[in-house]
């Protein structure tokens, strides 16, 4: 009689069957070393994700076409100042860091809103990973759009015919606009990542940032109020708000303390958003 050897080998790429794992069975050991290689893996794909997500395009278009024409009608319409370019160029950098926020909201809240997250934690168990790569991509896309909202404010001023105005400290100063825009992006990102919502987290900021910040200004001292975020990194630019008080502005921080107040606010965000996927998450 012919018998036959049915005996089934399991092979490394099947997939482990749902339920306790044997006894006796290890569970795959993942060394520290690996989740660092995964890093650039990581910033890889979240790049990309940045970059083709279409809200994101808009953003970036909504950055340029916007600042051109905020730019230049400041410029032709107010007509009882003098104005310089190296001054109304910066006019749009609030808005634009408000685009950026948004941005880093949508990096981490698409993946929410699609269920996409889960997927990305089981590819990549190590939270720190996530948390460190989307932290460093909010980044890039917020430096990003900083630079083409300078880009066009400067743009629309010039094309206005504004005089360039004084330039011996414009580096300097573009600089600190270029982190107002990068820290908001965090911001954002952290934002979200505690709220989990986007729709929340981006109405959360513009509230906040265009009225909340502008009542708490009105009510609060001007020795606690000049520590609001917005209020810090709206300093970092090279104009002064018409709306605030001569003591305020005598009594303003430094810009260095003014992105150490916004660098602040964005950092305990996205500790609390980190903490929290790590304790809400399971892989």
């Amino acid at each position: 009689m012919i018998t036959t050897d049915t005996t089934v080998h399991s092979s490394p790429l099947a997939p482990r069957p749902a339920g306790p794992r044997p006894a006796g069975s290890r569970a795959p050991i993942r060394a520290r070393g690996d989740d660092a290689r995964g890093l650039g893996a990581a910033l890889r794909s979240d790049w990309i994700k940045a970059s083709t997500l279409r809200a994101n395009r808009a953003i970036l278009g909504l950055t340029l076409i916007g600042g051109l024409v905020v730019s230049w009608a400041v410029a032709v319409m107010v007509t009882d100042q003098v104005l310089t370019v190296a001054e109304v160029g910066f006019y749009w950098t609030t808005v634009s860091s408000m685009l950026a926020a948004i941005a880093g909201v949508l990096l981490f809240g698409s993946e929410v809103q699609h269920g996409t997250l889960a997927t990305a934690i089981t590819a990549r168990p190590a939270r720190w990973v996530l948390a460190s790569s989307k932290a460093v991509t909010a980044a890039g896309f917020g430096l990003l759009i900083g630079a083409v909202g300078l880009a066009a404010g400067f743009g629309g001023a010039a094309i206005a015919g504004l005089d360039a105005g004084n330039t011996s400290s414009l580096v300097s100063t573009v600089s600190w606009a270029l982190l107002f825009s990068t820290l908001s992006a965090v911001l954002g990102l952290g934002v979200v990542m505690i709220v989990r919502h986007n729709t929340a987290a981006i109405a959360g900021i513009l509230v906040w940032g265009y009225v909340a910040e502008n009542l708490f200004k009105l009510f609060l001292p001007a020795e606690v109020a000049r520590f609001l975020p917005f209020v810090a990194g709206n300093h970092l630019l090279a104009y002064k708000s018409d709306l605030e008080s001569p003591h305020a502005l005598a009594i303003a921080l430094s810009r260095a303390e003014n992105a150490a107040v916004f660098g602040c606010y964005a950092a305990i965000a996205l500790a609390v958003g980190t903490l929290l996927l790590y304790r809400r998450d399971t892989e």
